[in-house]
């Protein structure tokens, strides 16, 4: 742990400098060039990584990685770029201090389909959960979740040197849909970012964005894990991968008691990983950071963009970029931006910041005033809990079921065929009964499903909706699995029903009023 002090001292990770006066200077070009940079390292490491995203959980990838030059026209389809160029739609419509509402509400109403933290976050918006409760931990269980993490990139793209400013967007979009650690993700994220504009040094830029996090959260804990494991076999990227999983593995809240972990702060590890390891080398630290595993398109994208900035577009070596030029001005699903647009009004923005953050511009080159890092304040989403079973819609001893229920039979996108309970009728309910500090009912929202009261030990907690709208997705379209139904945290340790009935109303747009309901996972105090 000295060392390790001693380290951040050396690279001024611990400093009381006033930089408040001091002015970091870009010339025009080369901002652009680094920015181009960004979002091709981007697009790269999304297309690299996909084929293998959650098929290596828990495991490292030892298979050869296929990838060629036009494999990049898989990134103007992922979710990685679409979503964070909706919000930079909203920023044209509506300014760049635009009010987080206008972000939450084109973010709920867009077309394209979502996963956890973002999904729950739009369920939240359109059951008039505003952000940042949309994010919160009491509304949305996937509040640490990696959704935040993989769409943050325009914000640090658009602030070169001012890891403050950055930190300041990240804190209003990051709530829409994440809290503590899932925010954090996307705070680190744009903080790398922010300072690969002006260091070379990967592990300077590693240790400078730490610095935008709260010491005492876990998201900085685990991203010292990394680097002690770096110093501990600075050759032997797997032994560090280990140590990692074998202490943080198994922390997710939201894929609990699964293979797959979606938890921000394990996948930005593997993105720390990828950095460390790779020295430098734009394909080795994208390879390292895929090979990790889990999320393995998010984090090399991440890893990717870093290195983007740092070497500049042109400096990017000529395989990877080759057919960027032919997908140049394709526009990515969901919004009017492409890849040349997404460079061009980057540097707007980026230049509007920093007039904002006291710099000016003059003669093409600007004068940024330079920024320290200060930590975020510490958000904690869910402290002391640990995911203790799981439960199955056959475990009777769990189950109370009053009103017209049938047991059906339902595909799963990830686990195949599963046995669910399904009612339509208005007063049918159902009641898990658990032991523990925690629980999540889960099922399906759908197209077909309406309106429910929820019920924590008898006591009403609140309703919502659960019809999920028809969205434009290819063989995902209506139907969504793995839903979060009902959830409640940090309860008294003991015994505790958590209930839901199914309400006499429904949305107009809802085919039925129908509640499904698939499985429960019990939480206690660690």
């Amino acid at each position: 742990m000295r060392n390790y002090i001693f380290f951040l001292l050396f690279l001024g990770f611990i400093s009381c400098k006033n930089s408040s006066q001091e002015y970091i200077t870009i010339t025009e070009d080369k901002l652009r060039n680094k920015i181009a940079g960004g979002w091709a390292g981007k697009m790269i490491g999304v297309s690299y990584g996909a084929p293998t995203e959650f098929v290596y959980n828990g495991r490292i990838n030892e298979d050869p990685i296929d990838w060629s030059p036009e494999t990049l026209r898989r990134s103007i389809s992922e979710d990685d770029l679409y979503v964070q160029m909706s919000f930079m739609m909203t920023m044209d419509k509506y300014g760049i201090d635009a009010p987080v509402e206008k972000f939450g509400e084109a973010f709920a109403n867009s077309g394209y389909m979502l996963w956890h933290a973002n999904r729950g976050a739009r369920m939240n918006i359109w059951n008039g959960i505003m952000p940042p409760n949309s994010g919160h931990p009491d509304y949305n269980l996937h509040s640490d979740d990696i959704d935040f993490q993989i769409e943050a990139d325009y914000i640090g793209l658009m602030n070169p040197g001012m890891p403050q400013s950055s930190n300041k967007i990240c804190d209003k979009i990051g709530h829409i849909m994440n809290y503590g650690d899932g925010v954090y993700g996307g705070m680190f994220v744009s903080a790398l970012y922010a300072a690969a504009y002006f260091e070379n040094d990967v592990k300077k830029v590693l240790f400078t964005a730490m610095k935008s996090l709260p010491i005492e959260s876990s998201y900085h804990a685990i991203l010292r894990d990394v680097v002690d494991g770096y110093e501990r076999n600075p050759k032997d990227w797997k032994k560090t991968w280990k140590r990692i999983y074998d202490k943080w593995g198994e922390t997710d809240i939201c894929c609990a008691l699964s293979e797959y972990n979606i938890d921000a702060k394990l996948n930005g590890a593997f993105i720390a990983i990828g950095l460390l390891y790779g020295e430098g080398d734009f394909e080795r630290s994208m390879e390292i950071s895929a090979r990790c595993g889990a999320d393995s398109d998010c984090n090399p994208s991440n890893c990717a963009g870093v290195m983007g900035i740092i070497l500049g577009y042109d400096k990017i070596p000529s395989d990877w970029t080759k057919y960027i030029d032919e997908i140049a001005d394709s526009l990515f699903i969901y919004t009017d931006y492409s890849f040349n647009k997404a460079v061009d009004r980057t540097l707007y923005y980026a230049k509007k910041l920093v007039y904002q953050n006291g710099g000016t511009i003059k003669d093409n080159i600007l004068f940024i005033k330079k920024q320290e890092p200060v930590p975020a304040k510490l958000e904690v989403s869910f402290p002391n809990i640990f995911p203790k079973e799981k439960v199955t819609i056959t475990d009777t001893n769990y189950w109370e079921w009053q009103g017209e229920w049938e047991k059906v039979n339902q595909t799963n996108q990830w686990d195949g065929e599963e046995t669910q309970m399904q009612a339509e009728t208005a007063g049918s309910e159902l009641t898990l009964k658990f032991n523990g500090t925690g629980a999540v009912i889960m099922g399906r929202f759908d197209i077909d499903c309406g309106r429910v009261d929820i019920f924590i030990d008898g006591e009403f907690h609140r309703s919502r909706d659960n019809y999920y709208k028809k969205m434009n997705w290819g063989a995902g379209d209506g139907w969504l699995n793995g839903a979060h139904l009902a959830h409640v945290m940090n309860l008294e340790k003991g015994d505790h029903k958590l209930s839901i009935k199914i309400k006499n109303e429904k949305s107009e747009k809802s085919e039925g009023n129908k509640l499904k309901v698939a499985r429960a996972i019990i939480y206690d105090e660690i």
